[in-house]
């Protein structure tokens, strides 16, 4: 009898290979290289050509959290009321600070739903203090804190807006996630080739780094004057988060921190993913084959200055915020570093 878990092994889709990955950072301590982080990376200039392909970025990733600007325009484009705060919030992957879940609250109450109607698990907020501040209270962990609470308050607004049941809203076969997955389409220019579940329970498309990258550069090359509703929201979303970067991640949290710093927009995803786009539109997708998050912003903003869009200054001031030193008792002894 055939073995039925080695054939789904072979059956199942993948990411790229470690042979495929090439270096694009390391771990320096104490002069001596430590660790390397190997992956695939894309950069698109501003006409949407590929000026540098890093590894494989044909390949397909699962984009996660970076995915949220697309699912956040779709919530919009389905009739979500939302703009500034609340536009930023609904593409965060936010600390839970009491600023970001009031937002939150508010989408919610528009949409006449409570947090527990969130499909996203419960969670401590990432934000220290604001955890600390629970514990102290002996509260526990709530759906709203959660860092994707944001995007699923905008899920249940569009539903409420078209008329479609909040019930399942997360099931690929809702209407909500089927007109996602129709911007998506539009906007990568691909099928995806899979389709798995996030960690926050909705539906994640695997796609391939370089549709990843040109679906946020058109994003962020789109103009609020466009005669398409789709570019206009597009250019409308782009520019809520620039204008209000601390709804997107949180204080001195790396998204944040880069647009503040340098008004590169950036979205961060888990499992070592990033993308990042310059005000010019040059653009800047990578993918960690690790799956840590650690080198993924110091090498997005490698990659748009060795493009030419990004001055070194205002990157090195973004980087002096990250946490990117390497530590010896009291003492820096290293660094990470990109080194592509």
């Amino acid at each position: 009898m055939a073995d039925a878990g080695a054939d789904y092994a072979e059956r199942m889709p993948e990411t790229f290979s470690a042979t495929a990955a090439v270096e694009l950072a390391v771990v320096e301590r104490s002069g001596f290289v430590e660790s390397r982080h190997t992956g695939s990376a894309v950069v698109l200039a501003p006409d949407g050509t590929v000026l540098a392909a890093h590894g494989d970025p044909a390949s397909a990733v699962l984009p996660r959290s970076t995915l949220k600007p697309l699912q956040a325009l779709a919530c919009v484009t389905a009739g979500a009321a939302l703009e500034g705060e609340r536009l930023g919030l609904a593409t965060a992957s936010h600390a839970g600070t009491e600023r970001h879940v009031t937002v939150v609250r508010s989408i919610l109450e528009d949409a006449g739903c409570t947090e527990d109607d969130l499909g996203c698990p419960p969670a401590w907020p990432a934000d220290t203090a604001t955890r600390d501040e629970m514990v102290r209270d002996h509260a526990t962990r709530s759906r709203i804190r959660m860092n994707c609470s944001g995007k699923h308050a905008a899920m249940l607004l569009a539903c409420r807006a078209t008329g479609w049941d909040t019930d399942g809203y997360l099931d690929p076969a809702h209407p909500l996630q089927q007109h996602i997955r129709e911007v998506v389409e539009r906007l990568t220019g691909e099928r995806p080739q899979a389709i798995a579940i996030d960690g926050c329970g909705a539906p994640v498309p695997a796609l391939t780094l370089t549709g990843l990258a040109r679906a946020l550069h058109r994003m962020g090359t789109s103009s609020e004057r466009s005669p398409f509703a789709l570019h206009r929201s597009a250019a409308t979303l782009m520019s809520a988060v620039r204008e209000n970067p601390w709804t997107i991640d949180g204080p001195g949290r790396p998204d944040t921190v880069i647009i503040e710093r340098t008004g590169v927009f950036t979205k961060t995803g888990a499992e070592g993913l990033v993308v990042v786009v310059a005000p010019d539109g040059t653009t800047a997708a990578v993918k960690m084959l690790d799956g840590s998050s650690r080198a993924t912003a110091t090498v997005g903003l490698r990659l748009l200055e060795r493009a030419g869009a990004l001055a070194t200054s205002d990157a090195d001031a973004a980087r002096r915020d990250l946490s990117l030193a390497i530590h010896g008792g009291d003492a820096i002894v290293g660094v990470i570093r990109p080194t592509v």
